[in-house]
């Protein structure tokens, strides 16, 4: 009977290790900025950071002499060209808009694979540094769409903290763990940590993310914007918005919060959860499109919403011309 009861012992000790093991070997992973071993440089195409990435750079200049700088980060799956019509008519009024491909998107190193939070928030530090060198005296506001947006949050509260005069946040991606169901938590952990490089896609959700249907189009066509999507980096995103949506409280300044009606990708409790834990901050600035849905800037109705951006920039007191800021969700 001792024998039997060691034998058992022994195997489920060897039971153990063996999924351990497993869990261990099919671990997410996060791609890590390497050694910082050069100064960061802003060129004509690229960015080089700090640890010699390359990460491409659009750059839309304003009509006629600047009177603010925008720096704009993407959503998730999506590249900096996204900001292409967006920038274009902001540079009627005066903004010079610069975006660059965030690491793991678009053409910059490791498409597929999701960046730590850390690494993501250097990255912004470092651009918004350098853009604030090469404009010195010139108002200079970050901008982030979805993903984008939870860069900023998590950064203006983090050790390596952008520089800018304001912020801008288009319908942040603000569904972490706290205002995730627990069944959810425990199925992203667990494909995480036994199937990470599992490929998914949105197809069968039913989820509209805008009206208009031939930028979507042209998306589905675009072969730098992924379309299927890592169980880890699923993760990974979930850790940036869980940082972005802890920061919340502690934002202040000028801020320009935008959320759309038709929201179908963050949940109602996750917006309501940001909007509560905004309120310490006497400068928010709320604004809710009727006809908007997750991607506001790209939306039919994005003229509206693009024009506002421009007017808070220009007067960040006064009422917004679509009205959009009196709206109660």
């Amino acid at each position: 009977m001792r024998e039997l009861s060691l034998t058992r012992t022994l195997w489920r000790s060897a039971s153990l290790w063996l999924v351990c093991m497993i869990a261990a070997a099919c671990a997410p992973h996060l791609e890590h900025a390497g050694p910082r071993t050069t100064v960061p440089v802003l060129g004509a195409q690229h960015i080089v950071t700090g640890d010699g990435a390359a990460l491409p750079i659009r750059i839309w200049r304003a009509t006629g002499k600047p009177s603010a700088i925008m720096l704009a980060l993407h959503g998730f799956n999506d590249y900096s060209q996204s900001f292409e019509e967006p920038a274009r008519f902001w540079a009627q009024s005066g903004i010079t808009t610069y975006a660059y491909d965030q690491r793991g998107f678009g053409a910059a190193p490791q498409p597929g694979r999701f960046a730590t939070t850390d690494t993501l928030v250097a990255d912004l530090a470092s651009v918004s540094h350098l853009l604030r060198a090469r404009h010195p005296g010139l108002p200079l506001y970050l901008l982030g769409e979805s993903m984008g947006a939870a860069v900023i949050m998590a950064g203006i509260t983090s050790n390596e903290r952008p520089v800018s005069d304001g912020i801008i946040l288009a319908a942040p991606a603000v569904w972490g763990r706290a205002t995730m169901n627990p069944l959810m938590r425990v199925a992203l952990w667990f494909g995480a940590h036994t199937v990470p490089w599992m490929r998914v896609t949105g197809r069968g959700l039913k989820i509209r993310p805008s009206d208009n249907v031939e930028m979507l189009r042209a998306l589905a066509r675009d072969p730098f914007v992924i379309k299927e999507t890592r169980i880890d980096s699923l993760y990974g995103l979930v850790n940036l918005m869980d940082e972005a949506l802890a920061a919340a409280p502690q934002l202040e300044g000028r801020m320009l919060l935008l959320y759309g009606a038709n929201e179908q990708l963050i949940p109602d409790r996750s917006i309501y959860s940001l909007v509560k834990r905004l309120q310490a901050n006497p400068e928010r600035r709320i604004a809710n499109y009727k006809m908007g849905y997750h991607m506001l800037l790209r939306d039919l109705g994005a003229n509206a919403v693009l024009r506002d951006i421009a007017a808070w920039i220009s007067s960040p007191d006064a009422p917004l011309p679509s009205g959009a800021d009196l709206v109660q969700r």
